[in-house]
């Protein structure tokens, strides 16, 4: 099945898998995955029916930030393989039907990088300009912005006795799109991999790009309010669309930091001036203790219905989100928001339905429809990520918190927990590879791995199938409205999808015990049918107003006129 170019809206009732390639497959005994390693599992996406994979970053780096710090975004990093093997990808791939969404990382480049190199330590550099260079303030760093990483956000270029500006780590410069060279540097690049077939771009941290330029003290918060949606976020989206993703016709979802509903509706507005999509992180930060990330804490249900509702209705007629759970940089969801013991296989259907029935496009992260777990690991030197290392330094060295207490903060939240590697059998090493990985993989996976998966007709991952077929076949799942119709249960998360004579509802018990609820009167005595659960229930029922439902129970119903 050769892709088909013809249909520009195919991302609207399609699936998108992320693959992050470190982890996903070693194709030999590198311990680290690699492009090889993905060509070998095309025929088990294939089967999982996703329409297309979303690529994290395979461009040369050092890895200081496992790709996304890109020092040469025309060459691929010889961990992965070769420009050979990726083209190969691209084509065995589109063979299967199966489209290629790029990760670029445009906010920042790796200090490494070439430009960077020489704009170091020489103001006359002709690359000078494409970073945010500024002069000491007072004897010390030009402003308080702290990185998303920890500590402050500017470093000392000791040659100039200049500091650039790094919102992520040290070895990450923010460019500066102030500069026109800049944004036809980032035009040439996009075209190159649209011209080589590429079917779309990831853009990650998009709306960081442009900062306000008096460059102030933040009195009240990290910096974050003088560059997120900054002053021409828009008018350089716009810019770009208009020069490279028309042209091509590329299907684009942008990454949202700290966004808000207003800029998404313009930047993935139905016009298409900017982007397809958007992916923005309200929902993922429930379980954030006052909005601090670094805390173990439960996830606050009531809040995360009334984010959806923010979004669902937000969006709807106006632009198009992003429905996940997972990625590479946020913790397995049945073990965040579910249950990864007893009612793990429960837990992770029920989850998979409560987001896919929702309008936007659903993306599954590599191991989500096998229902992966997080690894609980127990030694700080498990831990590679950057962010998690520092924080356990920050934390532990100068903040006083105990180590246990880290630990058990880390096992819940650190990016490492969705990093752990990909597991495909019961094999050493649970099939990812022939030597011991980068990142030690998940004790649990002699029982949790995607043959036993595939082998069991009931598993997470034909449940994952399921959705994605139904996504295609029901249309209201694409075009109905949103409505939350018990927002303050505090259990249950029922929602109602309606358009043209279809009614879509959807109903989910959070927790793990027998729960009851009362739908609106209107749902009494109404004949539906049953699209799927994760409990036997009859295929055609009449629908009753008062519901209970078991622990972890989805119930997704089709009522037509």
């Amino acid at each position: 099945m050769m892709i088909q170019k013809k249909d520009a809206l195919w991302w609207k009732t399609a699936t998108i898998y992320q693959i992050y390639p470190k982890s996903f497959c070693d194709s030999g005994a590198q311990g680290s995955g690699d492009i090889k390693g993905i060509i070998s599992k095309l025929d088990y996406l294939k089967t999982l029916g996703i329409e297309a994979i979303w690529l994290t970053p395979v461009y040369e780096s050092p890895m200081i930030d496992n790709g996304y710090d890109i020092s040469d975004y025309y060459a691929i990093n010889p961990e992965f393989g070769t420009m050979e093997d990726f083209e190969r990808l691209l084509s065995e791939a589109h063979q299967r039907g199966i489209r290629i969404i790029m990760d670029i990382v445009v906010n920042h480049t790796s200090t490494a990088h070439a430009w960077f190199q020489s704009a170091l330590g020489d103001k006359t550099s002709p690359y000078r300009d494409y970073y945010i260079w500024k002069d000491p303030v007072n004897g010390g760093t030009p402003t308080n912005w702290q990185s998303k990483f920890g500590g402050n956000a500017w470093e000392m270029d000791e040659a100039t006795s200049q500091y650039y500006l790094h919102l992520f780590a040290k070895e990450q410069a923010d460019l500066n799109w102030e500069n026109p060279q800049v944004r036809d540097e980032v035009k040439k690049v996009i075209s190159y991999w649209a011209e080589k077939g590429v079917d779309g771009f990831r853009l990650d941290v998009i709306n960081l790009i442009s900062k306000q330029q008096d460059f102030l003290n933040d009195e009240i918060g990290d910096g974050r309010r003088f560059y997120t949606d900054g002053p021409r976020v828009h008018e350089y989206l716009q810019e770009i669309s208009e020069a490279v993703f028309q042209k091509y016709g590329s299907v684009t979802v942008g990454e949202m930091s700290s966004t808000t509903l207003e800029h998404c509706q313009q930047y993935s507005s139905t016009d298409n001036k900017e982007l397809s999509m958007v992916f923005n992180f309200h929902h993922l930060k429930v379980d954030y203790t006052n909005g601090d990330k670094w805390t173990k804490a439960p996830f606050d249900f009531v809040q995360l219905k009334s984010i959806f509702n923010h979004w669902q209705t937000g969006l709807n007629g106006k632009g198009w989100g992003a429905l996940f759970w997972c990625n590479h940089d946020q913790p397995r969801v049945v073990s965040r928001l579910g249950d990864d013991k007893q009612y793990r296989v429960e837990s992770a259907k029920m989850l998979a339905a409560s987001l896919h029935m929702m309008q936007g496009t659903p993306y599954i992260y590599q191991g989500e429809e096998i229902g992966m777990t997080n690894p609980h690991y127990t030694d700080i030197s498990q831990y590679q990520d950057v962010e998690s290392t520092n924080m356990y330094d920050i934390m532990v060295s100068q903040q006083g918190v105990e180590h246990l207490d880290m630990m058990a903060i880390l096992a819940q939240k650190s990016r490492d927990n969705s990093r752990a590697p990909m597991q495909w059998n019961s094999e050493p090493y649970a099939g990812f590879s022939q030597t011991q990985p980068w990142l030690d993989v998940a004790n649990n996976y002699p029982e949790i791995n995607a043959e036993q998966a595939l082998e069991h007709k009931d598993s997470v991952f034909y449940f994952y199938k399921s959705l994605i077929e139904l996504r295609k076949q029901v249309p209201v799942i694409t075009d109905g409205s949103y409505q939350d119709l018990l927002p303050e249960h505090s259990s249950i998360f029922a929602y109602v999808r309606e358009n043209e004579g279809q009614t879509l509802l959807c109903i989910n018990n959070y927790y793990g015990e027998e729960t009851e609820c009362v739908l609106p009167e209107r749902f009494e005595m109404m004949k539906a049918k049953s699209l799927l659960s994760n409990y036997q229930v009859s295929e055609s029922l009449v629908t009753s107003h008062h519901q209970v439902l078991r622990p972890y129970e989805t119930r997704i119903l089709l009522i037509e006129d």
